[in-house]
C-alpha cells in the first residue's frame, strides 16, 4: 500500500499597516549586534525592505483577533521602520509585507530565523564587491551602499584579485583568510601560484612567510633607494608598487629592482655633475661608501657664510614669532592644529637660516674632491673638500731659513730662542773666540736640549692641568690637522679603518653619531693648527674633557681579527665595554638575516632563539631550512635585546631575561688577579666564538 506524503502548507503573507504592528517579547535577540539600527534604516530607505517580518495575530481574551499583530522575529528591520516613521520618511500607515504565523511556539520561530540563517561566505562577499565594481560602481559607492569604509572596500576587492587557483581552495577551506590576504601583496598569479606549491612541502604556512615569498628581491619603499628616488617618480617611470592593504608595509615594495637602481645611478649621477662644476677636482659617486672611506685624506676647513643684513631680520623675526607662540600656548595640553603647524613652519625656517653654507679656497678645491652618496634617510649626502695625499701641495722650506748655504741652514735652525743672532762663519777661516758668537755645535745642542727635555718632563709630571692641556693639543693635531708637528709630545693617535665591515656601517645610527659629533668639533676648532693651543686654553674644563673623550674615542681598536692575536688588548676592550656600560642593543644594533642569522650555523641561531624566546619558540622552527630559520629567528627576534657573544657586555642581560651576574668593582690600587684571569678568559671565549662565526660563513 502506497504511503501518502504529506503536504507542507507555507503561511500566508499580507501586507500589514505599519501602525497595527507591535514587537513581541517572544523574540529571543536581547543584545545588540550586527549593523545598528541607523544604518538599516537607511538601507531600506535606500533599497526598500528586501525580507518580510514574520509576525502572529494578537487575540483577546476570548481568542478573537484584535487586528494588531505581533513580531517575534524581525524586531530589527521593525525598528528600522520605527526610525524612519519618526523621521517622518515612512508613513504610520505604509504597508509592511509580512508572513503572518498561527501555529507552533513563537520563541521558536524567532530562533529558528537566527539560528538557521547562514552567514555569506566572505569569497561570496569578496566577489559580490568585485561584481559591483564591474558595474561600474565607485569604490566610494559601495562602502557608502553597505556602510563600511573605502579601505575595506580595497581590501575585499583586492582578495578577489588573487588567483582564481588559490580562491578556489580558500572556498574550500583549504586555507585561512589571512593566508590568503599574504597572497593578495603580489598581484602576479603565476608567482602567487608557484609560491603556494612551494609551501605545500613546508611545515611553516604562517602569512609572514608568504608575504616574504612573495616580495623576495624586492625593494622596500623604505629603503634609502627608494626615498631617494621617490615613489611617485618609480611608478611614472613604469615601475610596479606591491601593497598591502592588510597590515602596516612601510609603503610597499618596488618590484623593478634595475629600474630602482637605474634611477638612482641616474640621478646620482645627475647631481654629482652639478657638484663638480664648482671646481672640484674629482667627485666619487656611489649609493654607499664603507664606514672611513676617508681615512687618510685631509679635509678642507672652509668658511661658513655669515648671515646678510636681510637674513638676521628676517631670523629675529621669526624667532620672535616663535617665542611669542610658545608662551602663549605654553600651558594647553594640546596645541590646535593651525598653531601646531605654525610653529612646525616657523621651526623648519629658522633651521633653514641657522643651517649656513661653506665655502673653500678656490686655491684649495682644484686639488680636492667630493663623495657624493645616499644619506640612511634618503637624502643626498654631499662630502666637500677631501684631499689625496698625491694632490697635497709640496712642503715649502720655513720661513728665514737659508736656502744657499746648507751650513748656515743647519745653524740657524740649531740656534738659541733667545733671539741674539748667529754669525756665519766663512768656510775655512780661522775661528776666534773673541770674534764673535759661533753657531752652537750639534751635539752641544742635543746634550743641551737633553737636560731641558728632562727638566719639561719632570715640571710636566707635577701639573696635570697642563699635561691634560698638552697631551688635548698633541691628540686634536693628529685627528683635525693635516700636519700635526706642532707639538713637543710624541703621543701617535691611530685611527684604525675597518678593512672587513657589515653592509650599511655607514648608515648605522652609530657612525652618523660618530660623524656628526665630530663634525661639531671640527667647526669649533681653529682653522690654523698655530692658534689651536690658545684656543684650547680658553675653553672650560668641561669643553676640554669632551673633547679628549672624543679624540681618544677615535683610536679604539676592538675589531678581532684572525691573523693579528691580541689577547690581552681584546681583554681591555672588555674593561673598557663594563667601564662605559656599553649596551649594543641600546645603541641600535639588532639581528637580522643580513648580520648574523645567515651566517651562522642552524645550531648556533637554535640557541640564541632559546636564549631570548624559550625553548618552545626554538622547537617551533627547528624543522626549517637555514634560510627559512634565519628570517624566522630574525622575526622572532625583532623586539628583543638580544646580543651575541662577542657583542655582550659583562654583566649586562641576555636578551630579555634579568642580568645574573653581578659586577665587583676593585680599586685601581689593589686589581683582582682572578678578575684579570677571568677576563683573558672570556676574551678567549669570545676569540673562539668569534672563530666559530667566520668559519661557519
Amino acid at each position: 500500500m502506497a504511503t501518502t506524503v504529506r503536504k507542507i502548507t507555507l503561511s500566508p503573507s499580507r501586507d500589514i499597516p505599519f501602525n497595527r504592528l507591535v514587537l513581541s517579547q517572544s523574540n529571543v535577540r536581547r543584545v545588540k549586534a550586527g549593523v545598528s539600527i541607523e544604518e538599516l534604516a537607511e538601507d531600506i530607505a535606500r533599497r526598500g525592505l528586501l525580507q518580510g517580518l514574520s509576525v502572529r495575530p494578537v487575540v483577546d481574551q476570548v481568542g478573537a483577533e484584535t487586528g494588531v499583530f505581533e513580531i517575534p522575529a524581525g524586531g530589527r528591520r521593525y525598528r528600522a521602520l520605527e526610525l524612519l516613521v519618526k523621521q517622518k520618511r515612512l508613513a504610520k500607515t505604509a504597508p509592511v509585507p509580512c508572513v503572518v504565523r498561527d501555529s507552533g511556539i513563537a520563541e521558536e520561530d524567532s530562533l529558528a530565523e537566527n539560528v538557521q540563517r547562514a552567514p555569506l561566505h566572505p569569497l561570496d562577499q569578496f566577489r559580490a564587491f568585485l561584481a559591483l565594481r564591474e558595474k561600474g560602481q565607485s569604490e566610494e559607492e559601495i562602502a557608502a551602499a553597505f556602510f563600511v569604509s573605502v579601505n575595506v572596500v580595497k581590501q575585499r576587492l583586492k582578495l578577489a584579485s588573487v588567483s582564481p587557483t588559490l580562491l578556489d581552495v580558500y572556498a574550500e577551506d583549504g586555507m585561512t583568510l589571512d593566508q590568503l590576504m599574504a597572497f593578495a601583496v603580489s598581484g602576479d598569479h603565476e608567482r602567487q601560484e608557484v609560491v603556494f606549491e612551494r609551501l605545500k612541502a613546508s611545515h611553516d604556512k604562517q602569512p609572514y612567510v608568504i608575504r616574504r615569498m612573495l616580495t623576495e628581491g624586492a625593494v622596500r619603499a623604505s629603503d634609502k633607494r627608494a626615498l631617494f628616488i621617490g615613489v611617485d617618480a618609480y611608478t611614472a617611470a613604469g615601475g610596479t608598487v606591491l601593497r598591502d592593504l592588510f597590515q602596516g608595509d612601510d609603503g610597499g615594495w618596488m618590484q623593478d629592482v634595475a629600474l630602482v637602481d637605474q634611477m638612482v645611478a641616474d640621478k646620482l649621477k645627475a647631481e654629482s655633475e652639478t657638484i663638480a662644476a664648482e671646481g672640484w677636482k674629482w667627485t666619487e659617486v656611489a649609493p654607499d661608501f664603507a664606514y672611513g672611506h676617508a681615512f687618510g685624506l685631509r679635509q678642507l676647513r672652509g668658511e661658513i657664510v655669515t648671515l646678510t643684513a636681510e637674513e638676521e631680520a628676517a631670523r629675529n623675526a621669526l624667532q620672535a614669532e616663535f617665542d611669542q607662540l610658545s608662551e602663549k600656548h605654553a600651558d594647553a595640553d594640546e596645541l590646535p592644529d593651525e598653531v601646531d603647524e605654525r610653529l612646525s613652519e616657523l621651526e623648519t625656517a629658522l633651521e633653514g637660516l641657522e643651517s649656513r653654507p661653506v665655502v673653500f679656497d678656490p686655491a684649495e678645491i682644484v686639488r680636492a674632491g667630493v663623495f657624493v652618496s645616499i644619506g640612511a634617510e634618503g637624502e643626498l649626502r654631499v662630502e666637500r673638500g677631501y684631499v689625496r695625499p698625491e694632490d697635497e701641495p709640496s712642503a715649502e722650506p720655513e720661513p728665514g731659513l737659508a736656502e744657499e748655504d746648507g751650513e748656515a741652514e743647519r745653524a740657524k735652525a740649531a740656534s738659541y730662542e733667545g733671539g741674539e743672532r748667529n754669525v756665519s762663519v766663512e768656510p775655512g777661516a780661522e775661528q776666534e773666540e773673541d770674534e764673535g758668537l759661533s753657531p752652537i755645535s750639534d751635539r752641544l745642542m742635543t746634550e743641551l736640549t737633553t737636560h731641558r727635555t728632562l727638566g719639561l718632563r719632570h715640571a710636566l709630571g707635577e701639573q696635570p692641568q697642563v699635561a691634560f692641556h698638552a697631551a688635548l693639543h698633541a691628540l686634536t693635531l693628529e685627528t683635525f690637522y693635516h700636519y700635526g708637528s706642532d707639538s713637543c709630545l710624541e703621543l701617535d693617535l691611530k685611527s684604525v679603518s675597518f678593512g672587513a665591515q657589515a653592509l650599511g656601517l655607514n648608515d648605522s645610527a652609530l657612525a652618523e653619531a660618530i660623524r656628526a659629533r665630530h663634525e661639531r668639533w671640527a667647526k669649533a676648532l681653529p682653522k690654523e693648527s698655530a692658534d689651536l693651543w690658545d684656543a684650547l686654553q680658553a675653553w672650560d674644563g668641561d669643553s676640554q674633557a669632551m673633547l679628549f673623550a672624543h679624540v681618544v674615542s677615535l683610536s679604539v681598536n676592538a675589531v678581532h681579527e684572525p691573523w693579528n692575536r691580541r689577547p690581552r688588548a681584546l681583554a681591555h676592550a672588555d674593561r673598557l665595554a663594563r667601564a662605559v656600560d656599553l649596551d649594543m642593543a641600546a645603541a641600535g644594533w639588532k639581528p637580522t638575516v643580513d648580520n648574523f642569522f645567515g651566517r651562522v650555523t642552524k645550531t648556533r641561531i637554535l640557541q640564541a632563539v632559546v636564549e631570548a624566546k624559550g625553548q618552545r619558540a626554538a622547537d617551533r622552527i627547528e624543522h626549517l631550512k637555514k634560510g627559512d630559520m634565519a628570517a624566522e629567528a630574525q622575526t622572532l627576534l625583532t623586539d628583543t635585546a638580544w646580543l651575541p657573544e662577542p657583542l655582550r657586555t659583562l654583566g649586562r642581560a641576555i636578551g630579555d631575561e634579568p642580568a645574573v651576574e653581578s659586577i665587583v668593582e676593585e680599586t685601581p690600587e689593589q686589581p683582582s688577579e682572578n678578575k684579570l684571569e677571568d677576563e683573558e678568559e672570556r676574551t678567549a671565549h669570545n676569540q673562539r666564538a668569534g672563530e666559530q662565526i667566520m668559519a661557519a660563513e
